[in-house]
């Protein structure tokens, strides 16, 4: 069966990750920007491990420089994630990377996105909401810098706040100055741990960041007792079965734990992570976890609609999303 025209909800996506190659090469050809190393022959994205993907995420992201590349980037990614059946979608977006983490201009940034995000809707009928990412790697200083760039700009399309980066650098309590000012101000809260950290990563999150989402959180399936306190407290994972194994983090999809943790009571979502590094769609993630687990239309629409229950936007959203679900 094809999933493509599958209504979808999507909780993890990395804006800058999204960028289609071709999309990149073409911004990198105009600025004169020499992306050597960046592409393999094929045109993909090229990397070795987690961490040299994160170097070759940033020197892609380099040639993003103005709010009108944003606005560019913005419309690529909601027609490509559009063309995949997605209605509703949450996206990372870093004032680091927009502005510098100047307030003002981190405003300037954000107007471009929205507003190709509002076209976007118009032409294709998805929904996009943004999370402020902090950069682990940077740093807790910078993440505070982060936390105020968001706090500034709360409102109905900035509705949370996240961290992506090396998970490997520093503790989540860190960042614990950057999630409480982020949570003061209204927004709703997720981090990255238990892809790379393990169980202990997780543990942090919860004691302390107190977020209510987990990006990726796999790792959680290997300490019984956390993850009975995930599904008692409700926590959402954001899981991302591609990205996993295209990592490393698994061998394959068969190996992959989502669906024993879903059997277990862990309430778990599908995304794609930074999709064309990754090789996958949101399509292709359904075609993968049909061939390895036998799932059918039922277990995504329920996927869906866990995913969409666990979305940063108002009830009003929710409620529309849910419906546009359930007609499936």
């Amino acid at each position: 069966m094809s999933w493509k025209d599958t209504p979808k909800v999507e909780l993890h996506l990395h804006h800058e990750g999204a960028a289609p190659p071709a999309f990149i090469r073409q911004l990198a050809h105009e600025k004169k920007v020499d992306l050597s190393g960046v592409f393999n022959d094929d045109g993909s994205y090229a990397f070795r491990d987690f961490v040299h993907f994160l170097s070759v995420y940033e020197a892609a992201t380099s040639v993003l420089k103005t709010p009108e590349d944003y606005a560019r980037l913005t419309t690529a990614v909601l027609e490509e994630c559009a063309a995949n059946g997605v209605i509703y979608a949450e996206s990372f977006i870093s004032p680091d990377f927009c502005g510098g983490r100047d307030v003002e201009a981190w405003k300037e940034y954000l107007h471009a996105i929205q507003e190709a995000a509002t076209k976007a809707e118009a032409d294709h009928g998805i929904v996009l909401k943004g999370i402020v990412t902090c950069i682990r790697h940077f740093g807790g200083e910078w993440a505070k810098e982060t936390a105020l760039c968001a706090a500034e700009t709360k409102g109905d399309f900035i509705t949370g706040f996240g961290m992506g980066g090396d998970e490997n650098q520093f503790t989540q309590g860190t960042f614990k100055w950057a999630y409480d000012c982020a949570r003061e101000a209204g927004l709703q809260l997720t981090t990255h741990a238990g892809e790379w950290g393990g169980p202990e990563s997780i543990r942090q999150a919860l004691d302390d960041l107190k977020v209510e989402r987990l990006g990726h959180g796999v790792q959680v399936i290997e300490d019984a007792a956390l993850m009975q306190r995930v599904i008692d407290e409700g926590v959402t994972l954001e899981v991302c079965p591609g990205s996993n194994v295209v990592l490393g983090v698994y061998p394959s999809i068969d190996a992959h734990p989502i669906k024993r943790l879903r059997d277990a009571g862990v309430k778990v979502t599908v995304s794609t992570d930074d999709p064309p590094f990754f090789h996958t769609t949101m399509t292709r993630e359904y075609e993968m976890l049909e061939q390895a687990f036998g799932w059918g239309q039922d277990d995504f629409t329920a996927l869906n609609l866990v995913a969409a229950e666990a979305a940063f936007c108002d009830t009003a959203t929710k409620t529309k999303i849910k419906k546009r679900l359930e007609a499936v």
